[in-house]
């Protein structure tokens, strides 16, 4: 079973994105026709819903996506930032240019009609675990059908970022309400290769995962020694995010060695900032991506000849 792993990041989501630009340029094929499985967890999630959508975006199109809409998404009014305390007392971005983006390339297509199939990581306040959005669940459980553009907002719901998104489950004893998967599961194929093996039981599993540059500023001792509730509120964010890609790497390279591929840059030039959505600071994870494209070439290839063999 061949799957496509897509890490969270905010706006440097752009960098998986030319990565897979690269890949449909040299096989000459969607992304949704060379995988069997997408999975994606907040930046990732939108991407995979974008590329495995009943009328697909190409990986370019996403490119574009966050090109041309990452500054209104992460757009903070003068307004935002007062009522929220520059983000300490409410959410530091208002959810509706990102749910109005969403409707706008996702249209009404739903979770059950994806062209392959789809995992997006999320976590419900409500019931305290891990929610997983997965298109070949609905033909048996009808209750889990939603909109492909709510499991994109829900997925990329990252906390202290944009508020939780609250889905009504008619007869449940709850609604869900929901926030980024990257809590739990910020590199998400460690998720996917469990379901992997779940669908395909004996077949052996190949993995591409792609992340969105890691991050390279320090958090010094004589610093953080020093910090509280208040100072820890949003670096914490960032430690889990990429703890949990980093530890998620390290057991796949064990578990399935030369069946697992990670393509990952640091992000030296670039804001690793997951709303810096300045048009310098995209200009310089695009650079980023195409320096990794370039550096990892011959194993792009080779990947590439192996998906479509």
């Amino acid at each position: 079973m061949r799957v496509l792993s897509i890490d969270g990041g905010g706006i440097r989501g752009i960098v998986p994105a030319v990565v897979l630009a690269a890949v449909e340029a040299r096989t000459g094929r969607p992304i949704h026709a060379l995988f069997d499985l997408v999975a994606g967890t907040s930046t990732g999630g939108i991407i995979a819903c974008g590329l495995v959508a009943p009328e697909p975006r190409s990986a370019q199109q996403l490119v574009e996506l966050y090109r041309d809409h990452g500054p209104r998404i992460f757009r903070r009014s003068l307004w935002q930032r007062v009522v929220s305390a520059d983000g300490l007392a409410d959410a530091r971005h208002d959810p509706e240019p990102l749910r109005a983006v969403l409707h706008d390339y996702l249209g009404d297509a739903w979770l059950s009609q994806t062209r392959t199939r789809l995992l997006a990581t999320s976590y419900d306040l409500q019931a305290r675990e891990p929610y997983f959005f997965k298109s070949w669940r609905v033909a048996d459980e009808p209750a889990r059908e939603l909109p492909l553009r709510t499991v994109a907002q829900a997925t990329a719901a990252a906390p202290t970022y944009f508020p939780p998104v609250r889905v009504p489950r008619p007869g449940a004893e709850h609604d869900l309400a929901l926030v980024d998967g990257g809590v739990f599961a910020n590199n998400p194929a460690m998720c996917a290769y469990a379901e992997a093996v779940r669908l395909a039981p004996g077949e052996p599993v190949s993995i591409l995962s792609l992340g969105t540059g890691r991050q390279t500023r320090e958090m010094p001792y004589a610093r953080a020694v020093h910090w509280g509730l208040v100072e820890w509120a949003r670096p914490i964010i960032d430690v889990v995010f990429d703890g949990v890609a980093d530890t998620v790497d390290y057991q796949l390279r064990q578990l399935i060695g030369d069946d697992y591929t990670r393509l990952q840059c640091r992000l030296l030039g670039a804001s690793d900032a997951l709303d810096d959505a300045s048009a310098g600071n995209i200009a310089a994870l695009v650079h980023l991506a195409e320096q990794l494209v370039a550096a990892e070439s011959a194993r792009i290839d080779s990947l590439c000849e192996a998906l479509v063999r």
